[in-house]
């Protein structure tokens, strides 16, 4: 499934971000109905989200201002607080619900003292911190902007001089199951990645002030005023057997990837989904012992 998230990579599965419940408006999406799945996904995928914060640290060992862009409930904001221990950390986001839980989480681990969140929309939002920032990192939230460059030109604007934006676009679309699965038309997880692609690409469609845009990372950093670009891709890789959070990522991976690509897939698949959906078939998500999670996430550096 996708990843922009680009996928259901890109958007649920990798992404960690995502969807509506009626396909009718792409862009209209509950993050707090959202904020369990986010989270849980948030917390699979921390092993790659600490080598991509080790990268990161070794372009920008020791910022004082860390921001996360469009934090969510916060899994990464407080890792990017455990990975920077001399940095203030704000999470940013607009959903209030979603920084309540971040909130809470940095209570838990011992981070309150230097861990704030702001609610604001973005990009204008940005324009409520105090402070610029000495590292600006951004997950799969600039796809969710209408227009990317002028967004990415606001992230820049908040960077101290010498500052690093991180922006996490891209990567791979996750993968959970062989090409074969034993029911079905074989192929069924190329198909949802197309359907996403068509999916992604209305949703994007849809976004208000949405400007058609390349998704060259790298350079439309440079051409909003960045230096120096570079990417890394880092890998999650769970092998079979999977933990029961594996599994359940997959699960909520697929029940959401059902609700957003009906549209887009034929009626076999349809039907192939919802038997990998359901508890009670011996051939689903559930029971299989054939699930894996492979996902690749791309992170793009530069600096101000």
């Amino acid at each position: 499934m996708g990843q922009h998230h680009h996928g259901q990579g890109r958007h649920e599965q990798g992404h960690d971000h995502g969807h509506h419940h009626g396909h009718h408006d792409r862009t209209d999406i509950d993050w707090a109905e959202l904020a369990e799945h986010l989270e849980g996904q948030a917390e699979l995928f921390a092993p790659l989200n600490r080598q991509a914060a080790a990268w990161v640290a070794a372009r920008q060992p020791e910022p004082g201002l860390v921001v996360d862009v469009g934090s969510g409930p916060g899994v990464v904001s407080c890792l990017l607080a455990d990975e920077f221990p001399g940095a203030r950390v704000v999470a940013l986001d607009g959903s209030g619900p979603l920084l309540e839980r971040a909130d809470a989480r940095a209570e838990r681990l011992g981070l309150a003292d230097r861990f704030d969140t702001l609610q604001a929309e973005l990009p204008d939002g940005l324009g409520d911190l105090a402070y610029p920032a000495d590292l600006l990192w951004a997950s799969r939230s600039l796809h969710h902007l209408g227009d990317q460059r002028a967004a990415l030109a606001a992230f820049a604007e908040r960077l101290a001089p010498g500052g690093t934006l991180a922006l996490v676009e891209g990567g791979l679309p996750s993968r959970f199951l062989p090409r074969d699965i034993g029911i079905g038309r074989p192929g069924l997880q190329s198909r949802m990645d197309a359907a996403e692609d068509r999916w992604f690409t209305e949703m994007r469609a849809e976004l208000p002030g949405s400007v058609p845009e390349s998704e060259d990372w790298p350079g439309l950093m440079a051409a909003v005023g960045l230096r120096d670009a570079t990417s890394r891709t880092f890998l999650l890789d769970l092998p079979a057997p999977v933990p029961q959070a594996a599994r359940d990522y997959a699960v909520a991976s697929f029940r959401r990837g059902r609700g957003i690509l009906a549209d887009f897939l034929d009626a076999s698949d349809l039907a192939t989904i919802d038997r990998l959906l359901d508890p009670d078939d011996k051939a689903s998500l559930y029971h299989r012992t054939d699930l894996f999670v492979l996902a690749a996430h791309t992170v793009h550096l530069a600096q101000l």
